[in-house]
């Protein structure tokens, strides 16, 4: 082959001056020891809190103890993988999970990553943000007075929550505090069709912390039953998965919701339950070393919560203009966190201090709801500090009165008990409240519109329901409710139209409650009659058999 000097260094030249040098630094650290998900590095001198680290295999992990010679962080995936001596890389980034539209209808875990077995997300770096926001300042926001309809009738009428409150739903295991969520999920459906592209439907966000996958899976089909999957999305951190993804799935959760409301969209977030997000986090910071404090609780527990419940808030019209940051104006993240109790012991360490957090507490007692009634709301320690606010006029004018009489039925039937000798107006007062409390009895899965709401309970606190047979009030409900969409589809409407029950919608109501009471009283009637002869029929078929098989003597 012939050698061209000239070609060759012509070439040679060329190729250095189009050379480019791409040089990157990385910051790279090694391993000193690994064990129960906790790792310390050395050599991350320039590692930032809660930055996200690489190990080997895949791994990843969160830097949350800086120290003068190693770094301490917590693994998010196999442990097992990680082993003394590996090498750790930074990655510039902050742990930030995924946001936008390509999340609804999905299960994720606590960093954004499917779960469902439907492909990956559709999202760009942009769409990445930081699990740890800065919660909106005092004039970024706005009073909260628009109603967040739960659908449950104890709950919208007495304990009303609004949007961008913060409602504690509180209670001992198995009472109901779940189903209670979901009914809320699947109510807000009413708010734009269950089309996540209508600006006026609600995003819903459930995050499952440490709970079992098979109630992640039970809710997840509910929800798709009932419509309800394509505006929701599911953040799950189960109970078999690490402490540190069970810590952070509330944050990242959270950061979900944030992007919907800095566009000007309404989101309701339920974190289900901080008291195991608690535990995950003592966990944590004990093989952490960090000091222990009361119950073992690291000192910063308080703010654990505090920090999250902030970030739930209405904004401004004007929020735009004074902080870019907010796309769009008139947003609101709504939180309904859950905390489990044990023995109903709502004083301890974690409860008290998620109370003091909270804008109120809805109480799910087990008593009541072992006695059937469903949802078990104590409406005696239950408080909503937003109140009459965050209720329609028509729902506030109708409800007014509704708590305080079952909390005189409640004085009066502690006393009642212990004799039978009362006045008329306490007998009046104990009946009326036993048909009430039936009146806010619910079946699960079904969600009541506020119109049908404010029918039925204007129906009990009329008097209308005060001599019908309280084991027949949630009959007559639904009877009335179909005699009213049959036969006065209007009076729907026009109850929310005039800001409350006028004149001639109390004319028809009444009119309705008497005719249905009829109805009922008729059918008791004939099933009374029925009974009757049956009872009469039955002696005569019985007599002849008694002839025949009399013995014969002799």
């Amino acid at each position: 082959m012939d050698l061209r000097p000239a070609e060759v260094t012509s070439i040679l030249e060329k190729e250095i001056a189009n050379y480019r040098g791409q040089s990157a630094m990385q910051s790279v650290g090694t391993v000193l020891s690994v064990g129960d998900g906790v790792a310390r590095v050395w050599g991350l001198d320039d590692c930032m809190m809660n930055e996200l680290l690489e190990f080997p295999g895949g791994v990843r992990g969160v830097a949350l103890n800086l120290e003068e010679d190693n770094v301490g962080c917590v693994l998010l995936g196999d442990a097992t993988k990680v082993k003394e001596g590996d090498q750790v890389k930074t990655t510039g980034r902050v742990i930030s999970v995924p946001t936008g539209n390509s999340l609804l209808g999905r299960v994720v875990n606590a960093l954004g990553d499917p779960l469902d077995g439907r492909g990956p997300l559709a999202v760009g770096e942009d769409d990445y943000w930081m699990i740890e926001q800065p919660a909106p300042s005092v004039v970024e926001r706005r009073g909260v007075h628009e109603p967040m309809q739960t659908g449950i009738k104890a709950i919208d009428a007495m304990i009303p929550i609004g949007r961008g409150q913060r409602e504690l739903i509180i209670g001992d295991r198995q009472t109901g505090k779940t189903a209670l969520l979901v009914d809320a999920i699947i109510n807000q459906k009413r708010t734009g069709g269950g089309d996540p592209k209508n600006p006026a439907q609600v995003i819903c966000i459930y995050v499952a912390v440490g709970q079992k996958q098979s109630t992640v899976v039970d809710v997840l089909r509910k929800l798709n039953a009932h419509g309800a999957m394509t505006y929701t999305i599911i953040v799950a951190a189960s109970a078999n998965e690490e402490a540190s993804m069970q810590y952070l799935a509330p944050y990242g959760g959270c950061t979900m919701g944030e992007r919907f409301r800095d566009e000007g969209r309404h989101v309701l977030v339920c974190y289900d339950d901080l008291y195991k997000q608690a535990l995950a986090y003592r966990q944590v910071m004990l093989l952490l070393r960090r000091p222990p404090g009361r119950e073992a609780f690291p000192g910063d527990v308080f703010n654990l919560h505090s920090r999250l419940l902030e970030r739930a808030a209405k904004l401004a019209d004007n929020a735009p203009e004074i902080n870019p940051r907010y796309k769009k104006g008139g947003g609101s993240l709504t939180a309904l966190p859950v905390v489990e109790t044990q023995e109903n012991d709502v004083a301890a360490y974690i409860p008290t201090n998620v109370i003091s957090i909270t804008d109120g507490q809805i109480f799910l007692e087990t008593a009541l709801f072992n006695a059937g009634i469903r949802p078990g709301v104590n409406a005696g320690i239950s408080v909503s500090r937003v109140g009459g606010a965050a209720q329609i006029p028509a729902m506030k004018k109708i409800a007014g009165g509704m708590r305080l009489n079952l909390a005189q039925y409640r004085e009066l039937a502690a006393f009642a008990q212990f004799g039978s000798d009362l006045d008329k107006a306490t007998q009046q007062v104990l009946r009326r409240g036993e048909r009430l409390t039936e009146l806010l009895k619910q079946p699960q899965y079904q969600p009541m519109s506020v119109e049908d709401q404010i029918m039925v309970i204007y129906a009990g606190t009329s008097g209308g329901l005060d001599d019908l047979e309280a084991k027949r009030v949630l009959e007559f409900e639904k009877a009335f409710l179909a005699h009213m969409r049959d036969n006065h589809a209007e009076i729907a409407q026009a109850v929310i139209k005039d800001k409350g029950v006028s004149d001639a919608s109390k004319a028809v109501l009444d009119e309705a409650i008497k005719t249905v009471k009829a109805q009922l009283l008729a059918e008791v009637a004939l099933a009374a009659d029925k009974g009757k002869a049956k009872a009469a029929e039955a002696p005569k078929a019985a007599a002849p058999a008694a002839k025949t098989d009399k013995p014969k003597h002799g």
